[in-house]
């Protein structure tokens, strides 16, 4: 099987707009909505900001919540005439560190799952690597994770936007 599906990465940092936009973009496709959701419950404000997105949000979407095995997930769920929404990456990446797996061996699988994708996919993840160096190892390792990985999506996504205020800047397609 051959890619027919559309790969779109939406960057930007906390609060910049990026689910919003990612969202409008699905609804205006006209597909299938799915949306699968990454972040993990830890704790009573992560309780909150997932009753928020899923509120926000609102009807019309198929939810799927998957904290570690997206690339198996998507594969479950690919289909023509959907558009599958991740919300987000940077969580996913997260939730890989602290189960200890191996997260350039997933990100690697992700991009390779692009190769015979159906679907429309929308992949949100934030931009981490525009700030102070941290001062942790774990903080750093986790913002090269991200940079990383973001590297290999935007190499073969069709589309990348950055966003920043509420406001879209296509980067390519």
């Amino acid at each position: 099987m051959t890619r027919t599906g559309h790969v779109t990465l939406v960057l930007g940092g906390a609060r910049s707009g990026k689910s919003g936009f990612s969202e409008r973009l699905a609804k205006e496709s006209g597909l299938e909505r799915h949306y699968i959701a990454t972040g993990r419950a830890y704790d009573d404000e992560m309780h909150e900001r997932i009753a928020r997105h899923r509120a926000d949000r609102g009807d019309g979407w198929v939810t799927h919540e998957v904290p570690v095995d997206l690339v198996e997930r998507l594969a479950d769920i690919d289909a023509p005439g959907r558009v599958i929404l991740v919300d987000c990456l940077t969580l996913w990446i997260t939730n890989l560190m602290m189960d200890e797996r191996d997260i350039d061996a997933a990100g690697a699988a992700l991009v390779r799952l692009f190769e015979n994708l159906s679907a429309r996919l929308i992949l949100v993840s934030n931009e981490v690597g525009l700030g102070i160096v941290p001062d942790n190892r774990m903080a750093r390792e986790f913002r090269d994770h991200a940079g990383r990985l973001h590297q290999r999506i935007a190499a073969v996504a069709d589309e990348v936007f950055f966003i920043a205020a509420g406001l879209p800047l296509k980067m390519k397609g």
